[in-house]
């Protein structure tokens, strides 16, 4: 197949990787023997130990088989970034179980559509979220919570001074834990010493992870990735970011592993690399920038906002990112003042990329190479296939530079959509394309530009608002009777989510309220941070509301 693009790459990146032949539990048991006593994860300063990574992982997959889980069962990690979220993942996938992701910040609503679907019986669950799993119905066959305390990975100094009697630091605590009775803890499914090394490790087909993304209908879709899917995309990220080296790389664990980006960047990729994942729950610009004083970042990803916050908050405090070599920005599109500002604080280049949840996700990236250009997404990485074709006939390519759907094929490309068949077949094509549902232009040397999407997701801040699911929940307000949501442009986070509400009659707009009522139900990037009311939304012939309508009109009036 026809590749141009190849000699874009930076020297010394190879057209095709290696395929992996072996599952991501090799990939971990290779680094926890060639690493050993090298640092894999820091928290809040305290380290851990590649050894002492891999010990907690047996011990992890030990308790696990005594819960019951088996091969090919689903196990839940409902968790933010921390030690624990690492070790979970290797565990589960140790016994050959499947690992499904959840943002612990999902409300119970959220959460309990996912767990309907996949039908996780054990769940590792950080204890202030716990409340929402145990709110989920008895209908749903979740049997076992084990609970996390983020606290217990902290230096034992830290966790001392958060038990003190005071005000700030009570409510520092409490954000980061809360009581967790009828769980079993962490530190108890820890305490059954490790699982026998002659239980049965996984295949590089199995299924690996359940990762959930919004579809254009509102229902959560899980994305099937295998081994070999994620393993791929783990050596694809190592061509491509040519020079790093095993053991010398520090990961900044920033983005969330519970997302595709995260968790191949972190828990495979960093893991891959022997690297020192230095792990945050959230972001907290000033938590970073202390933690680059004592371990400097080498491999920095991340969204726009966060790389200008970044850049901004260090030249304030005169503290030196010239360590960051390995800087990609991906999710929402990058602005060339935040690469301008970014490339003047740091020690290498900031480039853009390209990925979706259904291919382990990365397909295409800008070179770390003066090749790069900028405003476009770049090309596909090794081993990766595109091509672009009519967004009503996806048998017809169109002709270069000719604004098509973007088609990508790969090792990295998923199997299918858990338990939706019909939604598989329409997204991958028999052939192994997958549509991605994004309208691009591409030149003659294969560096992409976004230009539309098929879909109508909006991207805020990196993370997939489904329309059809904050429209369902606004519907349910007395006071609306019907709705739209569309995405506008943010400076801060790519798209802001706006509604455009239809009251019934005799109601009042009363945004606060209904942004509120929103509240409860969703996470919060996707709650509206907009909500105006119109007396009739824009229809097709079918009655079907015109989105794209509604956003211009928005727009139109929101102009200056």
């Amino acid at each position: 197949m026809n590749a141009p693009w190849v000699k874009h790459y930076q020297p010394g990146v190879p057209a095709e990787i290696e395929l992996p032949t072996e599952s991501l539990v090799a990939l971990v048991e290779r680094s926890v023997r060639e690493a050993g006593d090298s640092v894999a994860t820091e928290f809040f300063g305290r380290t851990t130990t590649y050894e002492q990574l891999g010990e907690q992982i047996s011990r992890a997959a030990e308790g696990l088989r005594r819960l019951g889980v088996q091969a090919g069962d689903r196990v839940a990690i409902v968790l933010p970034n921390s030690p624990q979220h690492v070790v979970a993942f290797y565990a589960i996938l140790r016994l050959g179980a499947v690992v499904v992701e959840h943002n612990p910040l999902y409300t119970e609503r959220e959460l309990r559509h996912i767990f309907e679907d996949h039908t996780a019986r054990v769940a590792i669950c950080w204890d202030v979220a716990v409340p929402k799993l145990k709110a989920i119905p008895d209908d749903v066959p979740l049997r076992h919570i084990v609970s996390v305390n983020l606290l217990d990975a902290f230096p034992t100094i830290k966790r001392l001074a958060l038990s003190l009697p005071v005000k700030s630091l009570r409510e520092t605590r409490a954000k980061l834990t809360q009581p967790a009775p009828g769980t079993m803890t962490w530190k108890h499914l820890l305490g059954s010493g490790p699982l026998d090394d002659s239980y049965p490790r996984p295949t590089v087909t199995d299924l690996a992870v359940i990762q959930y993304t919004s579809g254009t209908t509102g229902v959560p879709k899980g994305a099937m990735l295998s081994h070999f899917n994620l393993y791929s995309n783990a050596r694809q990220g190592e061509a491509w970011m040519y020079g790093a080296e095993y053991r010398k790389e520090n990961f900044y664990a920033i983005l969330p592993m519970f997302h595709a980006f995260g968790m191949t960047l972190f828990l495979t990729y960093g893991i891959l690399k022997q690297g020192r994942l230095v792990i945050f729950p959230s972001f907290d610009v000033d938590l970073v920038l202390d933690a680059a004083k004592k371990s400097p970042p080498t491999v920095y990803c991340a969204v726009p906002p966060i790389y200008e916050r970044t850049a901004v908050r260090a030249q304030e405090r005169g503290i030196s990112l010239k360590s960051a070599k390995y800087c990609i920005s991906g999710a929402m599109n990058l602005p060339e003042a935040v690469v301008e500002l970014w490339e003047s604080v740091s020690g290498g280049l900031l480039v853009e990329g390209y990925g979706m949840t259904e291919a382990s996700p990365v397909c295409l990236g800008n070179p770390f190479a003066p090749s790069r250009r900028p405003n476009t997404i770049g090309v596909p990485f090794p081993s990766t296939y595109m091509k672009v074709v009519d967004a009503d006939d996806p048998t017809r390519e169109v002709a270069q530079g000719e604004r098509g759907e973007l088609l990508i094929q790969g090792p990295q490309v998923f199997s299918g959509y858990w338990n939706m068949p019909e939604e598989t077949a329409k997204t991958l094509l028999p052939d192994g394309w997958l549509r991605t549902g994004d309208l691009v232009t591409v030149d003659a040397d294969g560096f992409t530009t976004i230009v539309d999407r098929v879909k109508e997701l909006i991207i805020t801040g990196g993370f997939n608002v489904s329309p059809s699911e904050v429209e369902a929940v606004l519907r349910g307000n007395t006071d609306v009777l019907d709705a739209a949501v569309v995405g506008v442009p943010s400076k801060h986070s790519g798209e802001s989510v706006v509604a455009i509400v239809r009251l019934r009659p005799g109601a009042v707009l009363n945004a606060a309220g209904l942004i509120e009522f929103c509240r409860v139900q969703l996470a919060a990037y996707k709650v509206p941070r907009d909500i105006v009311a119109v007396d009739e939304l824009p229809t097709s012939m079918l009655g079907k509301v015109l989105r794209k309508q509604v956003r211009e009109d928005y727009l139109a009036g929101h102009a200056g």
